[in-house]
């Protein structure tokens, strides 16, 4: 009797441990298979995100979600830790009141125009790059012919310390405030980009002024300069966004491609590209 108790409870112990082996094994497995998942999450969130890294030094942030559909491509801001932009020799690059340009910078391949009329003598400001001089060529021929009307190039190039000069003079007689809405601070102009052009005509006596966005030669801007690549970089109804007021005569030069695109969109620059 006490053999077969004991054989009893020899068998119970020894079906206790199998169990207990089998549970320990399935949990194990258990664990395996979570840390798996797991680690693929990660990795996953790796390649979804993986421009966080440059969200440390600022550099070529991207914008926008990345539950972007149809693979949209992503957009980057070209921005240092000084808010000065990086991408300074693209013809795409956005220089505004939150986008800074270098004080030293200089385009690399500025041209003297000569082959569109100019209204001032100072050498600095009938210049642009290469690409925008020849596209203004373009664009004034194609006016001429179209319309029969002369445009005029006013003021295109302008260095850092001319902005400067131009800026302090406008504080002065005007105020800060009002400055403000028409005269960028210095570093914050397109026009040192090169690839800004202030054009007029004859019609406002060779003037900057919103009278010539009422003028044929402004409407037919408006409506036309796209097809050579330039865009009206500060349309009406949108000085809320640009940070400037209405400036029908300032054409900036983007490249025919995006012109079309930010035509069409009836977006700024700012916009379009950033959501600005």
């Amino acid at each position: 009797m006490y053999k077969i108790s004991k054989m009893k409870i020899f068998l119970l112990v020894c079906l206790i441990l199998v169990l207990v082996f089998i549970n320990a094994c399935g949990d194990r497995g258990t664990k395996d298979n979570n840390i798996v998942i797991k680690d693929s999450d990660r990795d996953t969130n790796n390649v979804n995100v993986g421009s966080n890294d440059n969200k440390d030094d600022n550099e070529n942030e991207v914008v926008g979600s990345n539950d972007s559909k149809d693979d949209e491509a992503v957009v980057e801001t070209f921005l240092d830790e000084n808010n000065v932009v990086t991408n300074v020799e693209s013809i795409e690059v956005v220089v505004n009141k939150q986008r800074n340009l270098d004080e030293k910078y200089v385009p690399e391949d500025l041209v003297t125009l000569t082959d569109v009329p100019t209204c001032l003598a100072n050498p600095e400001v009938n210049q642009l790059k290469k690409e925008a001089a020849d596209a203004l060529t373009d664009l004034f021929e194609k006016a001429k012919e179209e319309l029969d009307i002369q445009l005029y190039a006013r003021s295109g190039y302008r260095s850092y310390n001319t902005q400067v000069s131009l800026y302090n003079g406008y504080v002065t007689n005007h105020g800060q405030e009002a400055a403000d809405t028409f005269s960028a601070k210095p570093g914050q102009s397109e026009h040192q980009t090169g690839l800004a052009m202030d054009i007029t005509s004859e019609t406002v006596n060779l003037q900057l002024t919103e009278d010539f966005g009422d003028t044929d030669e402004g409407k037919w801007i408006n409506e036309n300069s796209y097809k050579y690549g330039f865009i009206v970089r500060y349309p009406k109804g949108k000085e809320s966004i640009t940070g400037y007021m209405y400036e029908p005569w300032h054409i900036r030069y983007i490249g025919k491609e995006l012109a079309k695109k930010v035509y069409e969109s009836e977006l700024t620059l700012d916009e379009y590209l950033f959501g600005e």
